[in-house]
């Protein structure tokens, strides 16, 4: 991998890419200050080191907070964050935080818990609280400042199941979610999520800008939840038979994390007032097509092994989005293929624990 000298715990090839494509933006936010939450997820970690890298490159001066429940278990994994002057650690729920005296020019919202599964069948109502109640929560803060800009970091899961003949799903479709099942209660909630930006924008002219993401890869990823190309991931690092719990046949899309950082913060910095963008790849392969690109990239090959053969007639299940008002209004794109995303995936985390122990 070339450039692959570390700047905090990314490297400074995926950070140059970052700002040579988001360079245009950042002027704005000179001296100005940002409010997170969600930032010690997989994407706030994003957000968070492309912030701190264009802040040092393009001296803005600028600082950014991040609210998090617990900063210390967070810097003792990450030690790096801590030596960071522009950035503050502050500690607080998403339900309950009291809001900081500081004035903020820009916030964004991207706490969630859609990373453990087992919160999706186990508590439902702790799903639908978080995303719901934490959303409230936030806006509210927001109202008192009021910022800049606002952007709620949405889901792909509001449209509901991606009927198999539509193969990429726009912002004004809308298809069936069951409202009588508890493991409705993550789209539900983003759904509600969004309404609840939609009507503090009527009533109180709060300036939200609103990404619906889909599927993505990149470090940080988690590998060991529920997310496929994750758990292929970890396969291929420990040099094991990928195995698909299914029959392979479901279409997704992957965009890289660094990329998605760009198409985040030109979001929240270019995007339109309550006009939903997606984010995410175009780009469809199958979950089966998935797994032996892993093990290709991965150079240990392993075998992959279906658990499940599918019928000759099969719909297959869909989840990918349209890009065309990303591309058109913002002009974004996806510039990192899945191929290279999976390679560039696979020698951080090859690096990841030696890079930890020269910086400790």
């Amino acid at each position: 991998m070339t450039g692959n000298k570390k700047f905090l715990y990314l490297f400074l090839e995926d950070m140059e890419h970052v700002l040579q494509h988001s360079r245009n933006l950042w002027e704005v936010v000179r001296n100005k200050s940002i409010f997170i939450t969600g930032g010690t997820g997989f994407f706030g970690k994003w957000l968070l080191e492309s912030f701190i890298y264009a802040n040092k490159q393009l001296k803005l001066g600028a600082s950014i907070t991040v609210l998090t429940r617990d900063p210390s278990k967070f810097i003792k994994e990450f030690p790096l964050y801590e030596r960071e002057s522009t950035v503050e650690f502050i500690s607080g729920d998403i339900l309950t935080f009291n809001f900081p005296a500081k004035k903020f020019n820009y916030i964004i919202h991207a706490a969630t818990t859609s990373s453990d599964a087992n919160i999706y069948q186990k508590q439902p109502l702790l799903m639908l609280d978080t995303i719901t109640k934490g959303t409230r929560r936030v806006l509210d803060f927001a109202k008192q400042q009021p910022p800049e800009s606002f952007l709620f970091v949405s889901s792909g899961a509001v449209y509901g199941k991606q009927p198999s003949h539509i193969t990429h799903i726009k912002e004004t479709d809308s298809f069936f979610i069951d409202i009588n099942d508890p493991g409705s209660a993550y789209a539900e909630g983003k759904r509600l999520a969004e309404l609840c930006c939609s009507i503090y924008f009527k009533e109180y002219n709060l300036p939200v800008k609103i990404a619906r993401c889909f599927a993505f890869v990149g470090p940080f990823l988690p590998l060991d939840k529920h997310f496929a190309i994750g758990n292929f991931i970890l396969n291929a690092l420990k040099g094991e038979d990928i195995v698909i719990k299914g029959d392979g046949t479901p279409h997704r899309s992957y965009l890289y994390s660094a990329d998605l950082a760009i198409w985040l913060w030109t979001i929240l910095l270019k995007g339109k007032k309550t006009f939903p963008y997606n984010v995410g790849s175009d780009q469809a392969i199958t979950i089966k097509e998935l797994a032996y690109l892993v093990a290709k990239v991965g150079h240990n090959h392993q075998r992959v092994i279906v658990s499940k053969q599918s019928p000759k007639l099969i719909f297959p299940e869909r989840y990918t989005p349209s890009i065309e008002r990303a591309v058109n209004d913002l002009d974004i794109s996806q510039k990192i293929d899945l191929k290279e995303s999976i390679r560039r995936t696979l020698y951080w985390h090859e690096n990841i624990d030696k890079q930890k122990k020269s910086i400790n």
